[in-house]
């Protein structure tokens, strides 16, 4: 399998290639050290799995796995981070990833993670599947609009009182593209596929007046 490593960190990508090297079945490794090299090279060969910092400079790890399966939806994407957050693990495993392992973890779980991902299944760690489990049960009596951000709470209502993406991003002051990527947020945390489902929703819960 060729394998792409992404970090910004060069001694994790040192280690994590020593760790994969002596696995058989990996036939290549490459490297990148921030979106712009991953999808430079995202091209040139033909990767099996992706292993993703959620934190990258200059880009949310988030936002680069949207791109990275709109890309190429058929590539298996681990995250690798230090952030153990049940939230981003919960987005992440939504948006398309294959799995989401701690750097914390040892040598052994990682080669683990990478044949289960390759053999297309999904992976979490027992210890983070606990924490899951907890987390779900936890929110299960939260309305959908409470697991949003601030901000994401904000384009909702904006979105559901009849303002365009454009017009959103001018009151806001931030780029359409990134008034699209919220919006994609906002559809998958609240398990909705249209503006419609929100608006709806919005108006049945007082966040917005009908229109």
């Amino acid at each position: 399998m060729n394998i792409l490593i992404v970090d910004d960190h060069a001694v994790v990508r040192k280690g994590i290639k020593q760790i994969l090297s002596e696995e058989a079945e990996v036939t290549f490794l490459g490297e990148a050290s921030n979106a712009d090299e991953l999808f430079s090279q995202l091209y040139d060969k033909k990767w099996d799995i992706v292993i993703l910092d959620i934190t990258l400079p200059g880009k949310n790890g988030l936002d680069v796995l949207i791109e990275l399966k709109r890309r190429k939806p058929d590539i298996k994407v681990l995250i690798m981070t230090m952030h153990p957050e049940e939230e981003i693990a919960i987005r992440a495993l939504k948006t398309g990833a294959s799995g989401y392992l701690n750097k914390d973890s040892v040598p052994s779980e990682l080669l683990r993670a990478v044949k289960k991902i390759h053999g297309n299944a999904k992976y979490i760690s027992s210890a983070l599947g606990e924490k899951l489990a907890l987390y779900l049960d936890k929110d299960m009596s939260r309305l959908a609009h409470e697991l949003l951000s601030k901000r994401e709470f904000q384009i909702l209502c904006l979105i559901a009182s009849g303002n365009s993406l454009t017009e959103i991003a001018k009151e806001l002051l931030i780029s359409v593209k990134t008034v699209s990527t919220y919006r994609t947020r906002i559809l998958e945390k609240m398990n909705m596929k249209s503006n419609v489902e929100l608006t709806h929703y919005a108006i049945k819960n007082k966040l917005v007046t009908s229109l």
